[in-house]
């Protein structure tokens, strides 16, 4: 029992020095709270607006300390049993509100998250080095409570629900029906994406924009059901999600990062790709007929024979394409194909990717510099996070109507006036989405009565 005593008495002390040196940095109203069990923790979280989880934490911190000291007298087993499922409740509750107050001191001091391990394994050693560092200092600045709750509670916009069940999906083309899109954070839900619908149709070359941090890799990973959603997303009238073993060898995905070996040639590269991605009922001769064809497209066959090493930025980007291309899908999504390619190689890829769209396909595209090719784009979704900090569909059109629509001149303009106002933008996202929402339901609206008039006529 002494040795017990002489443990917790240590950590207890390394601890609360540890969180009364934290408390000067952190500004504590009353700094004494540092060295009592129970109200330090409600004294910690309560700093970093966490009075809740700090309430929790010092409630069961008080709990463990006195099964720990106080001896279980009963010999039944059951009683037995019971008692160490109620210690272990304890220290996992425990636990996981102490996960969720570091997750906050992770934003307030700009913490790797690698951090998170050191904390759960000697709790007190990291208060210790946070609370006596000198290089640790707190960013007051940066707005850790939105941090912490950003997707939590999507904001309430009129509109955007009675738009999202007035789309129905088209039998040809893309239709996305996205309901949301979440994640679960240290027991919390968290959205990521909500009520986005749309229908793109064949041959479109789609402009995919947004700020940092809208969801546009995310929504891209959910329309290729990488990462799926609670969503129905059709190509040419088949559900991607339940026919996914299928319909996955008609989508092309390129990644920002040049995934190709770079030992062999360009042919043989694309060739062995044709192998591995193709039916397996298609004819050698039909195989090598289409590594060809996307060779021309590309404009590779004058580099056939060359070394993928040797190859500059804007062919290992084409070499990328073609990979992907070879099997012919029906969806092809790029993420930020021109990134690290100057202005003519980036013009020249994207013409590139206009021709395969005029094959019938639909080509998906992300590129942060947009406004050197928009004239290329038949389509544009923009992507805005609301003031729940939750990614909202704010447009879907042809790149002129983009512009009437929010009244900018350019696609770097229009990210510019939806992102949040701490970004450096205008703040008008929530505004954006709203105008949005009630132009699809006039519209639907409108198409509706266009209907059954016609049938009246009949």
């Amino acid at each position: 029992m002494t040795e017990v005593f002489s443990r917790m008495f240590f950590t207890w002390f390394l601890m609360s020095l540890g969180l009364w040196k934290l408390s000067e940095k952190m500004n504590w109203e009353k700094r004494w709270m540092a060295w009592i069990p129970g109200l330090r923790y409600y004294a910690f979280a309560d700093s970093m607006d966490m009075r809740a989880e700090g309430m929790g934490c010092g409630v069961l911190e008080i709990l463990y300390f006195l099964m720990s000291v106080t001896p279980f007298a009963s010999e039944d087993p059951t009683k037995l049993v019971i008692a160490a499922l109620i210690s272990l409740a304890i220290i996992i509750a425990l636990y996981v509100y102490r996960i969720r107050i570091f997750m906050r001191m992770i934003l307030l001091f700009d913490l790797k998250r690698r951090w998170l391990i050191c904390w759960l394994l000697a709790e007190w050693l990291t208060v210790l080095v946070l609370g006596f560092g000198r290089k640790y200092q707190p960013h007051p600045e940066v707005s850790f409570q939105a941090g912490w709750e950003a997707g939590m509670v999507p904001a309430q916009i009129t509109g955007v629900s009675d738009a999202m069940n007035a789309t129905t999906a088209s039998r040809n083309g893309l239709s996305v029906l996205l309901r949301e899109r979440t994640v679960r954070e240290l027991g919390k839900k968290k959205y990521l994406l909500k009520d986005i619908a749309m229908n793109i149709p064949n041959g479109s070359l789609v402009l995919l924009l947004g700020g940092s941090g809208a969801g546009k890799t995310t929504f891209m990973n959910a329309v290729i059901g990488y990462e799926k959603a609670d969503a129905d997303i059709y190509l040419n009238g088949t559900n991607i999600y339940k026919q996914y073993s299928q319909m996955k060898y008609r989508i092309g995905f390129v990644t920002q990062t040049n995934l190709v070996r770079t030992h062999d040639t360009v042919y043989r590269t694309i060739s062995d790709a044709a192998k591995l991605r193709m039916p397996l009922q298609v004819s050698a001769e039909e195989r090598k007929k289409r590594v060809e064809e996307v060779m021309d497209l590309l404009g590779l066959t004058p580099v056939a024979s060359g070394l993928v090493s040797k190859m500059s930025g804007g062919q290992l980007r084409r070499i990328s394409i073609a990979i992907e291309l070879v099997s012919d899908p029906d969806l092809f999504v790029l993420d930020e194909p021109d990134s690290g390619l100057d202005g003519v190689i980036a013009r020249e890829l994207f013409e590139k990717l206009k021709e395969i769209a005029e094959t019938g396909k639909i080509v998906l595209v992300i590129t942060h510099t947009p406004d050197r090719v928009i004239d290329l784009f038949d389509k544009v979704i923009v992507l805005a996070k609301d003031s729940g900090r939750v990614g909202r569909l704010a447009f879907y059109g042809s790149p002129d109507e983009a512009k009437e629509f929010f009244g900018r001149d350019s696609m770097e303009d229009i990210v510019q006036c939806v992102n949040r106002s701490e970004e450096g933008g205008e703040g008008l996202a929530d505004d954006f989405i709203e105008k949005y929402a009630r132009s699809r339901i006039g519209s639907t609206s409108a198409a509706q009565t266009g209907e059954e008039v016609s049938s009246d006529e009949d």
